[in-house]
């Protein structure tokens, strides 16, 4: 079914570049929503492949604009400024949304204005577009509030729809931010007091390949801590917030180490967790065995194997072991001797 062009309800932007191996099912998946008051805006990031090619047959039905490549937070941005809709999903080029995803979201964004955006889980799926897993973030974090975003930070754009005032007011993505213009974005926006909340069903597929942008593990958690540490580098933020930042910094260095050691880099993952470890709570042997349940879970989450036995035994897992295990004189700079 064509968009509708005027007067739309939503904007979907998808960022693309060098997308011809996914894009067309991307778009289709906007195509087949069982909701219509919608248009669809391509921002194409320079790309050299095929992409235009590919979306040529879908031009009456979508909006097309070139750019020279600026990244994907520069796209994403792009592609606000022509938005007409009220609200606006991100939908990247690889990925695609289940067909009842604009539908849902439109019905509790609209059920409840004071809501600045609504998030929900997401497929897992592999090459194929074949579900492997499904992400259900609100079993650990019933509510969106101040303290989840700003702690955990349970942001992944495909799976959210925002009320496009709220994106203007914080003046949309950094563009400097390669891997994480949507956390820095969220964090911006619990700051000033924009409000979320659960759609609890999962809306769209999340597509894991070996040409992954997110796969780009050390560029990933470099510029996480950036954006954290610039958070809170932030003058006049609330003691409300600030009372927060360790337990923001804890949770991201653990989730860093979880990409780093599924990524194969198993010194920087034993740095991350040397890190986390002063800030974590209970005994040296409790702060441990949370990171082996956290590694657990995040790996449950993804549908990827998680070998305790093969960590364990790494040269970086003992050595980052005698350190905490150990050492007394190490662990009494933790305040836990």
């Amino acid at each position: 079914m064509a968009a509708t062009f005027f007067n739309p309800q939503v904007s979907a932007i998808i960022p693309m570049y060098n997308g011809s191996r996914y894009i067309s099912i991307a778009i289709e998946s906007i195509l087949a929503q069982s909701y219509t008051n919608y248009e669809i805006i391509v921002v194409d990031d320079g790309s050299r492949d095929s992409s235009y090619s590919v979306i040529k047959p879908y031009l009456p039905q979508i909006r097309y604009v070139y750019q020279d490549n600026q990244g994907v937070a520069a796209a994403r941005n792009h592609g606000l400024k022509l938005a007409k809709g009220d609200f606006i999903a991100f939908l990247d080029q690889d990925d695609f949304f289940l067909p009842d995803k604009l539908a849902v979201q439109v019905a509790c964004l609209q059920a409840y204005p004071t809501l600045s955006f609504v998030n929900s889980g997401w497929q897992i799926v592999n090459e194929k577009g074949e579900a492997v897993a499904a992400v259900q973030p609100w079993q650990g974090l019933p509510k969106l509030d101040l303290e989840g975003l700003v702690i955990w930070k349970p942001v992944f754009l495909g799976a959210m729809l925002f009320r496009r005032s709220c994106l203007e007011l914080v003046g949309g993505f950094d563009p400097q931010l390669c891997q994480t213009p949507d956390v820095d974005l969220v964090l911006r926006l619990a700051v000033l007091g924009c409000s979320g909340d659960w759609v609890r069903q999962v809306t769209v597929g999340y597509r894991q390949h070996s040409e992954n942008v997110s796969r780009n593990s050390l560029q990933q958690v470099g510029e996480l801590e950036f954006v954290v540490e610039r958070f809170f580098a932030q003058p006049l933020l609330s003691p409300e917030i600030l009372g927060l930042a360790n337990q923001s910094r804890y949770q991201s260095w653990v989730w860093s180490a979880w990409r780093l050691y599924h990524s194969g880099y198993l010194a920087q993952m034993a740095d991350f967790l040397e890190k986390s470890f002063f800030l974590g709570k209970g005994s040296p042997t409790e702060i441990v065995l949370h990171w082996i349940d956290c590694f657990r879970s995040y790996a449950s989450e993804y549908g990827c194997e998680f070998d305790v036995y093969a960590l364990s035994n790494s040269q970086e897992w003992k050595g980052l072991m005698d350190k905490c295990l150990m050492k007394p004189k190490w662990r009494q700079k933790s305040g836990f001797e």
